[in-house]
């Protein structure tokens, strides 16, 4: 069967939310929970968060038409909905169109071990903390939660999606860390060593950008050809600042 594609794929981690904010407050201080009272899908950007979203939006306003989305698809999750919002509103696309909103994007679910840092997870899932070092982080499935490998399956069937219904056309999506990760894992048919060597050196920027283009001559189908990873753009004079340094790569040879 031949496979179709997009022609351009944007892939976009939300902007800072008050999750990122207390997670790296409690890692700082030591503490065995993140201090959050809501549910992880309620968990809105933080005020920074909502300038980058903003500030990515004007960027993005300032391309010619070719180099904007024409889809756009986002997590439920309201710190990915939120950016997308902004994103739109900001000018970085068609305002009468629809964000299409997607469960499959939504971020990885961690189950029982959902708001422990890492020192919790020792003192109170000891038995989980032993099975994520004997098995590691890609296939370890806590109770309630997902496995890299669980995202990855339905990750796999919304870039069906995409194909059938978007292809040839330039895509955009906002969704999270993860999310991000496994889907490089995808479009560049890597394997576990090489996934999570990516991620050890380093997190995902917020709103920092990874972008595909179609390349018909990647083989029968052609393929998606990676032109730049966890890159957050030059906001010269723009109020979003970046909350982490980003990686940037050069596509793989």
């Amino acid at each position: 069967m031949t496979r179709s594609w997009p022609s351009r794929l944007w892939i976009i981690r939300h902007g800072e939310s008050a999750g990122n904010v207390a997670r790296a407050a409690a890692y700082a201080g030591g503490a065995e929970r993140i201090e959050l009272t809501l549910r992880d899908m309620d968990v809105p950007l933080s005020a920074n968060g909502r300038d980058q979203a903003a500030a990515l939006g004007r960027q993005f306003a300032g391309r010619p038409a070719g180099e904007r989305p024409e889809v756009l698809f986002t997590s439920p999750y309201l710190r990915a909905l939120d950016t997308a919002r902004l994103f739109r509103e900001a000018g970085g696309f068609d305002p009468d169109e629809a964000i299409c909103i997607d469960e499959r994007l939504r971020e990885k679910e961690f189950g029982t071990l959902d708001g422990l840092t890492t020192v919790g997870i020792a003192r109170h899932e000891p038995q989980q903390a032993e099975l994520r070092r004997s098995l590691g982080k890609f296939y370890h499935r806590p109770p309630g939660g997902e496995s890299w490998c669980d995202v990855i399956l339905r990750l796999r069937s919304f870039m069906d999606t995409v194909g059938l219904h978007h292809a040839g056309r330039p895509v955009m999506i906002f969704a999270h860390q993860v999310v991000v990760l496994c889907l490089r894992y995808i479009l560049e048919g890597m394997d576990e060593e090489a996934i999570l060597a990516i991620d050890r050196a380093g997190n995902i920027g917020n709103c920092a950008i990874t972008e595909y283009r179609f390349d018909p001559a990647g083989g029968p189908d052609g393929r998606m050809a990676l032109t730049c990873f966890n890159v957050i753009p030059a906001l010269a004079g723009e109020e979003g600042l970046p909350t982490a340094e980003p990686r940037r790569r050069l596509p793989p040879a």
